[in-house]
């Protein structure tokens, strides 16, 4: 058998051990978490977009949560400012918000028309959109850090809307208080309250890292899955810190909360989505209930 025969059957291998998890998630919404170098390496970023639209289209209701520090932080400085961060999150002065607002605004309209020039339709919608997402101040260890919102309650009434009209929303972390004041929000926070909100089957984290480590310094001690019970027990031994412990926090929360699966992955790596989706074996971390399994076919 020639070389491209064998290429050929290759393919169709990977698309049977796909075919289980496309059965198995039709119509369940997952949430997509996008941020880190992916949103800014043009070729990473097509990639994304073109994984998110391929689930759109084997029948998955992908949304996605954008977020956009790494641009935030160059229009800042393009204005002579300098970012300031405190305890990791970014101060945000009047100043800066109206940046924000703007940079994120600019990013999901862009990420629409990567979407659009996919065949798929999307609509760019901001937490204040119906009073998707409603905040109130968030201190950091009691520190006043400006407008940064922390999400009180979540409307997803125009997430749903969208979604039941074949649509792929795609949504900016700002929000608003009580009084209607703008603040920005931490996109993990979002994207983790949004797939609570609407009981999403999946919530995948794209990052810049490859998962979660049993020791950060051995990038042999990547662990391909986690149940939330041994996620608590990393966490009280020390051994997740920086920013992967809020993170991680975010996944256990959204597990305990009702959406089945969380996903850590590396969004530097071509298609990993796909990889970790469709795949027995996947490439990252997953994060499971304690009595849930996630190889449905070994």
């Amino acid at each position: 058998m020639d070389k491209s025969m064998l290429a050929v059957m290759d393919k169709a291998e990977v698309l049977i051990e796909a075919l289980p998890y496309i059965q198995r998630f039709n119509r369940k919404i997952i949430v997509v978490k996008y941020g880190g170098s992916a949103m800014i390496d043009e070729e990473l970023k097509k990639q994304v977009i073109q994984d998110v639209t391929l689930l759109k289209l084997v029948g998955f209701k992908p949304i996605i949560v954008h977020g956009g520090g790494k641009e935030i932080s160059r229009w800042v400085e393009k204005t002579g400012m300098e970012p300031e961060f405190i305890n990791g999150l970014r101060k945000t002065d009047e100043a800066t918000m109206e940046i924000a607002e703007m940079v994120l605004n600019k990013v999901n309209k862009s990420l629409v028309q990567n979407v659009q020039s996919l065949g798929v339709n999307a609509v760019g919608v901001s937490g204040k959109d119906g009073g998707l997402l409603k905040v109130q101040k968030k201190l950091s260890d009691g520190q006043d850090i400006g407008f940064v919102g922390e999400i009180t309650e979540v409307n997803p009434k125009i997430i749903m809307d969208l979604l039941e009209n074949d649509f792929l929303p795609i949504v900016c972390p700002i929000g608003m208080d009580e009084n209607f004041v703008t603040y920005n929000i931490n996109a993990d926070d979002a994207a983790c309250a949004i797939a609570k909100a609407v009981n999403a089957e999946k919530l995948a984290f794209l990052t810049d890292i490859e998962g979660v480590y049993k020791d950060k310094d051995d990038p042999d001690s990547l662990i391909s899955e986690l149940t939330v019970e041994e996620a608590k027990d990393l966490i009280g031994d020390g051994y997740i810190g920086g920013g992967m412990l809020p993170k991680l926090n975010n996944c256990i929360e959204a597990i305990e909360q009702g959406v089945s699966r969380v996903h850590i992955l590396d969004g530097r790596i071509a298609h990993c989505l796909l990889l970790e989706i469709f795949t027995n074996k996947g490439i990252g971390t997953a994060i499971i209930g304690d009595k849930d399994t996630r190889y449905y076919n070994e």
